[in-house]
């Protein structure tokens, strides 16, 4: 059985999708240091362009994520605004552009 919408704790969601930010953070942080490892090791300056594009895009979803949880932390409103698509859509682009570059850096 489900608890009534009364004794749900609204602040347990909000809680949630800021941890579930902060891992996503920290797992493109990781494919970013991978990345810049492989462009240092390829050398060249395709390397070092695709490296210094993963750096810009782990930096730009930085800048989302980094919105996003102080957002969700902020809950004198009772509830955190919706996320616009624009972020959305900027934190996606930047997620499969880092991706891709990491993927370009390995092969």
């Amino acid at each position: 059985m489900t608890a009534p919408a009364r004794d749900r704790d609204p602040g347990l969601q909000p809680e949630r999708t800021r941890l579930a930010w902060r891992r996503t953070t920290l797992a493109s942080t990781v494919a970013a240091v991978l990345a810049a490892k492989a462009s240092l090791r390829a050398g060249g300056v395709t390397g070092a362009v695709l490296g210094a594009l993963c750096c810009i895009l782990w930096l730009g979803f930085l800048a989302v994520a980094h919105r996003r949880i102080r957002t969700l932390a902020d809950l004198r409103s009772g509830h955190p605004a919706a996320l616009s698509a624009r972020h959305g859509a900027a934190a996606a682009l930047c997620t499969v552009a880092l991706a891709v570059c990491a993927a370009a850096l390995v092969l």
